[in-house]
């Protein structure tokens, strides 16, 4: 893939010498863009809550009602147990 070479490094891999929660993302991102929709998941399986969670908090920076607060910590914790479960089966 040639987008590869244009990709931000891991900086907590750089340093640490192993991957973090986030690992897989911009690869995964890429392969959604280009319709390869189960790939995307097999890549960072947190990929859609990520993109919801996403959507959720810019729905609540343009529209500060109670509502959309509910529905990003929500989503927040649905993306955490997506991430932990994806770095679980990936590394054991």
């Amino acid at each position: 893939m040639i987008l590869e070479k244009y990709m931000i490094p891991c900086l907590f891999k750089t340093f640490f010498g192993f991957e973090c929660l986030g690992c897989g993302f911009q690869r995964s991102l890429f392969l959604l863009f280009q319709g390869e929709f189960l790939a995307a998941f097999k890549m960072y399986p947190a990929i859609y809550s990520c993109l919801l969670l996403f959507a959720f908090a810019t729905f609540h920076y343009f529209d500060k009602s109670k509502k959309y607060k509910k529905l990003v910590w929500g989503m927040a914790g649905i993306n955490l147990i997506f991430m932990l479960g994806g770095y679980y089966f990936k590394h054991f």
